[in-house]
């Protein structure tokens, strides 16, 4: 118990900022001390005393916010920031070095008994409001960006956003190369904007020019094909004058 305690401070000072000593940890970090009851929680579920491991639970809800059934399986290291309105349901499993933003649901789709709740791989960052639900996966080091609702697998080391969740960027990474620290990273932004921040905005642009060039060149085709029908193609004021078009600067005469 002590030793998970000390992760769980020491984790803290890793990736929260603000974060100044350890007494302020202790007593003002609701993600610490949900994690602290609910280990209690759990413990009394594993000895199917089910209503005392409810009933810790619920008062653990009620002091923090964050609400974790005392049968959800959470590793080492975990961080739930902020955590106010945090759900985790009853069959979630929460690998090690995991962070939660505050507002994450890890939910359920399935009335029906058994596994109906996501499962958490190592180094799973889930930002502010995101929803997983159903017995889905999340792979190692995946990220799911704020307010996305995650319906299906996520890769390992892989980004998802938007909703329904897409996959947004999935990079191999070299485990021996990778610093101690890369896999977190706040609210699943990284630091390379330029690859990952703007990656949803590069992907429109492309898409757009490559549909305005495929309009050049049907124009072009149209025009090289009027010519060879000995058509101007130039004479704009001709056609304008067939079609009476008038400019859109004159004004109607006024009647006398």
């Amino acid at each position: 118990m002590f030793d998970h305690l000390k992760e769980d401070i020491a984790i803290v000072f890793q990736r929260d900022p603000a974060a100044r000593t350890h007494w302020e940890i202790l007593t003002t970090y609701p993600g610490v001390h949900a994690l602290l009851m609910h280990r209690v929680a759990h413990f009394l579920w594993q000895k199917r005393l089910f209503w005392l491991a409810r009933f810790s639970s619920h008062i653990a809800r009620w002091l923090t916010g964050i609400e974790i059934h005392p049968g959800a399986s959470i590793g080492h290291r975990v961080f739930i920031d902020h955590g106010m309105g945090v759900v985790i349901g009853e069959t979630a499993v929460i690998g090690d070095d995991c962070t939660l933003y505050h507002g994450v649901t890890l939910g359920g789709t399935s009335w029906n008994k058994g596994k109906r709740h996501p499962t958490l791989e190592n180094g799973v960052v889930i930002g502010a409001g995101a929803k997983i639900l159903g017995p889905i996966t999340l792979g190692a080091g995946a990220k799911i960006g704020s307010n996305a609702v995650v319906v299906k697998d996520v890769p390992a080391h892989a980004t998802a956003v938007g909703i329904p969740a897409r996959i947004l960027e999935e990079t191999p990474v070299d485990k021996q190369a990778e610093p101690k620290d890369a896999a977190f990273t706040a609210y699943a932004v990284i630091d390379d904007n330029d690859k990952f921040n703007h990656e949803a905005m590069s992907l429109a642009l492309q898409a757009l020019l490559e549909k305005s060039a495929k309009q050049d060149l049907k124009l072009a085709e149209m025009t090289l094909q009027l010519q060879l029908l000995a058509i101007d193609t130039q004479a704009d004021s001709k056609v304008a004058s067939a079609f009476d078009v008038k400019p859109a600067t004159k004004k109607p005469s006024s009647k006398k």
